[in-house]
C-alpha cells in the first residue's frame, strides 16, 4: 500500500518550475496568436473584441471558417482565474476554424476584482452572445482554469438558457480544475479569496451535471500529479451521475503544450472536441 500526503500545495499546483524551460510560456504563444489573428482578420474571417456585457474585459474573438460555419466552438483561456487574457490563444482556433467551425475565444475579468463565480457568471454570457452569432450546435473547451470553467457550464444551475444548453454536443476540458477546495490551501487564494462556500458551489466535481451532458477530460501524462488527479476525479464522479464522460493522459504532453493540438485539424484533440 502506498500513502500519499500533500504538505507543499503551492508546489503540488505549480507548473513552469517542473518543466524544462518552463519559463517560456506563456510569452512563447503570442507570436503564433498573433500571426493567426492577423492573417484571419487580412482574410476578413475575423471579428475582434465583440462585446458580451459591461465590462471592460467583457470581449470576446470571433474567427470565421470559410463558408457556413457548421457550428460554434468556445475556447476559454486559463492563467488561474487572475492572469492572462484571450489574446494569447487566438491560434488555438485554428484548428476547428480549419475543419468548418467558427470559434470564439472570450476573456473575463479577473481576480480579484472579481470572484470566480463572478467568472461563472461572465462566461455563460460570452458563450450566449457568441452563440447568438452563430448557428448549429455549440462545442466548449478550455485549459487549466478555463478547463473548470467549460465544465461549470455543464452543471445543471450553470448560467445558461435551456436553449443554449441543448445545443452543447461536447466539452473537452483540458488539464481542467474540477475541485476548488485545495485551491484554497494555496498562497494564491490571497487574490482569489476562494471561502468554503465558494469552492463547494464552483466546483464541478461537486455538482450535478446537468441533463444530456458530455464531457471529455484531457491532460498530458506528463503534468502534476493534481492535474491528472483532476481530470481524472471530474469524468469518475459524473459518470456515477448519468453523464457521458471519458478520460485521457495524452502521452509526451506537460501543462503548457497539451492545447497544441488544437491548431491541427487532424490532431486527436482537435477530432475528439468537434467529432460529436
Amino acid at each position: 500500500m502506498i500513502l500519499h500526503k500533500i504538505t507543499d500545495w503551492d508546489n503540488a499546483y505549480a507548473n513552469g518550475a517542473h518543466i524544462p524551460g518552463g519559463n517560456r510560456w506563456p510569452a512563447a504563444w503570442v507570436g503564433p496568436a498573433e500571426t493567426f489573428r492577423m492573417e484571419m482578420a487580412g482574410a476578413g474571417r475575423a471579428r475582434l473584441d465583440l462585446p458580451y456585457g459591461e465590462g471592460t474585459r467583457n470581449r470576446f474573438d470571433l474567427f470565421l471558417p470559410e463558408g457556413k460555419p457548421k457550428g460554434l466552438v468556445v475556447f476559454v483561456h486559463g492563467g488561474y482565474w487572475h492572469l492572462l487574457d484571450k489574446s494569447f490563444w487566438s491560434h488555438l482556433a485554428k484548428g476547428s476554424v480549419d475543419s468548418g467551425f467558427a470559434v470564439a475565444l472570450p476573456s473575463y475579468t479577473l481576480c480579484p476584482e472579481n470572484r470566480i463565480a463572478g467568472i461563472t457568471r461572465e462566461i455563460g454570457a460570452a458563450i450566449t452572445a457568441a452563440a447568438g452569432m452563430v448557428e448549429g450546435p455549440l462545442f466548449l473547451t478550455g485549459h487549466s482554469a478555463g478547463g473548470h470553467l467549460v465544465s461549470r457550464m455543464n452543471c445543471a444551475d450553470a448560467p445558461l438558457e435551456e436553449g443554449i444548453r441543448r445545443r452543447i454536443r461536447h466539452t473537452v476540458s483540458i488539464s481542467g480544475l474540477h475541485d476548488l477546495r485545495p485551491i484554497m490551501k494555496t498562497e494564491m487564494n490571497e487574490v482569489l479569496h476562494l471561502d468554503a462556500a465558494e469552492a463547494e458551489s464552483e466546483s464541478p466535481a461537486l455538482l450535478q451535471p446537468m441533463a444530456g451532458a458530455r464531457i471529455t477530460c484531457w491532460v498530458g501524462a506528463g503534468e502534476r500529479a493534481e492535474f491528472l488527479r483532476q481530470s481524472a476525479l471530474l469524468a469518475n464522479i459524473w459518470t456515477g451521475l448519468g453523464a457521458e464522460t471519458a478520460a485521457y493522459a495524452e502521452p509526451d504532453r506537460h501543462h503548457f503544450n497539451v492545447i497544441d493540438g488544437l491548431t491541427d485539424a487532424d490532431h486527436p484533440l482537435t477530432r475528439t472536441l468537434i467529432d460529436a
